[in-house]
């Protein structure tokens, strides 16, 4: 009966050392890769991307974007608009409930059971 207690014991301290061993292996690949210098494609590759960054918050949009976008861009605006009614297409709709099913539909949101089904 102890030796019995004494595996359980063993098994389950074994697991959780395992599973620490895994964490701070996996952290410490993480640290390890951030301290060792990049290689020049990675350093390239960062580079770009913060490059653009910069550029695209200067510019308050699309870096590069010609009168050809911005006419395209206007053009499937207004398809999009006249297709769906108008209105703002970066605003998110309102939705408004009304009546029983409104009502039955907010409740069961809320309380997430089976019976109102």
């Amino acid at each position: 009966m102890a030796l019995h207690r004494l595996f359980q014991l063993s098994s389950v301290l074994r697991s959780t050392v395992s599973l620490t061993l895994r964490r701070n292996i996996g952290i410490s690949a993480v640290i390890f890769n951030r301290a060792k210098e990049l290689d020049p494609v990675q350093k390239l590759f960062l580079d770009k991307i913060r490059d653009y960054n910069t550029k695209s918050k200067a510019s308050g949009g699309i870096v590069d974007a010609g009168p050809a976008y911005q006419k395209n861009l206007s053009e499937e605006v207004t398809k999009l608009q006249r297709l769906y009614g108008g209105g703002d297409l970066v605003k998110f709709p309102d939705f408004k409930f009304t009546g029983e099913f409104g009502l039955k539909f907010l409740h069961c949101v809320e309380c997430l059971c089976s019976s109102c089904s």
